[in-house]
Parts: C-alpha cells; structure tokens; sequence
C-alpha cells in the first residue's frame, strides 16, 4: 500500500479556543496517533503518566509520553490519546483515531472514507 497523509486539526480536548493543523501520515499499523511535541505543547496539551514503550517498524524499542488531545479530519472529530512526538519520529495517524473518527482507509484512492460504527447488539 501507498502511504499518504491527511491534514489533521489538533486541538486541546477540554479547553478548546486554538487549534493546529498538521499533516499526519496514515498508518494502520501504528496504534497511537504521533504529534510533535511542540504542536501538543503550543496548545496546553500536558503529558499524563508515564513514559510508555513502542516498537518500531524496524524492531527497536522507544519510550514516549502520552496525552488526549481533539483530533478533526474532514468533518470527523474525536478525543484520543496521543504521543508527543520527539526529533525523528514519524508524525501519523494511527488505527486508535481511525477507529475513534469513523474512517477506514481506501489505499487504492489513497483517501480515508467514512463508515459507519459497529455495535453490539443482544436481542431476547
């Protein structure tokens, strides 16, 4: 598949006001959206707890800080956790915000296309 980025609206989740647009890889094999830590810090984004452990396409392990942060793409928006990107990190939108926006990916069209939630549902 084709790789290709979207441009994303970040915002803090509970004090909205200012907002950063930021281009963000599509990567369904991420889990966790990455932000550069600048952008997250400029909008009041605090890190919670711990560092947590990644691993790489290539194998290493890394450790990196997580938040919550507003996540808008094409109408579609969402609270999700989010890493605070370091110097060399890939800036991508992970599965976690896909699932959490409602967008699947097209790697044909190269365009993320909504769909509709799955749920559940026990009938008696």
């Amino acid at each position: 598949m084709e790789t290709f980025s979207v441009a994303v609206t970040v915002a803090h989740a509970t004090e909205p006001g200012s907002s950063a647009r930021v281009d963000l890889l599509v990567d369904t094999g991420a889990t966790i959206s990455f932000v550069p830590t600048e952008v997250l810090a400029s909008l009041g984004i605090q890190p919670r707890g711990p560092e947590r452990e990644f691993e790489t396409a290539a194998g290493a392990v890394i450790r990196r800080r997580l938040g919550v942060a507003s996540l808008a793409v094409d109408g579609h928006e969402t609270i999700t956790p989010v890493v605070f990107g370091e110097p060399g990190d890939a800036t991508v939108l992970g599965a976690v915000a896909l699932e959490s926006l409602g967008l699947i990916v097209d790697p044909i069209a190269r365009r993320l296309i909504p769909r509709r939630f799955l749920a559940l549902r026990i009938t008696q």
